[in-house]
Formats: C-alpha cells, structure tokens, sequence
C-alpha cells in the first residue's frame, strides 16, 4: 500500500435493482471494477438487489458508479441507489 493511498480516494455504496442477479452482474462487475483499479466488493442480496461498495480515486469510483447504472448486456437496471461512506483501506476487489 503506498503512503498517499486513501488521501484522495473517495467510497460508494450503490444498490442496484431491476434484474440483476443471475445474468452475470457481479463478475462483470468485479472485471470493471479491477480494469478501473477500484477496491471493494459486490455481492448479491436476499431481496433481489445487488449491493456494490467501490473505493479508490475519485475518476475511477465515479466511471464503476455509472457503470453499475447500466451493468452488464443482460441486466435491467430499474434503479441504483448511491451513498457516500468513508474509505475503509479496501484491500482489493472481489465477489461475496
């Protein structure tokens, strides 16, 4: 970890609905995500949402954000819901 890492970094939670589970939403997450060089995870939730938490530099949270609003060829993004949270020193990005 270098020593300026989390200076300028910024996190994001985003809830997504629509129909997101079961046509690849979280590993193609965890691809951009890892191509952006965002931390954090993704995982599916008991209501049918999937829950997205993105940190790193600001540029990099923002383009995962708004790729979360569109997600992969086979989703139907219905909604993404985003709020601010303080970054934790995400270690890397991965599927819960």
């Amino acid at each position: 970890m270098s020593e300026n890492r989390g200076v300028s970094e910024i996190r994001r939670r985003v809830v997504v609905s629509g129909r997101v589970q079961g046509v690849y939403y979280r590993d193609s997450c965890r691809s951009v995500a890892r191509r952006l060089g965002v931390r954090g995870w993704v995982r599916n939730l008991a209501d049918g949402t999937v829950e997205v938490v993105a940190e790193g530099e600001p540029d990099a949270v923002h383009a995962l954000v708004d790729w979360c609003r569109d997600g992969p060829p086979h989703a139907v993004v219905r909604e993404a819901l985003v709020t601010d949270e303080s970054p934790a020193g995400e270690p890397a990005f991965r599927v819960r």
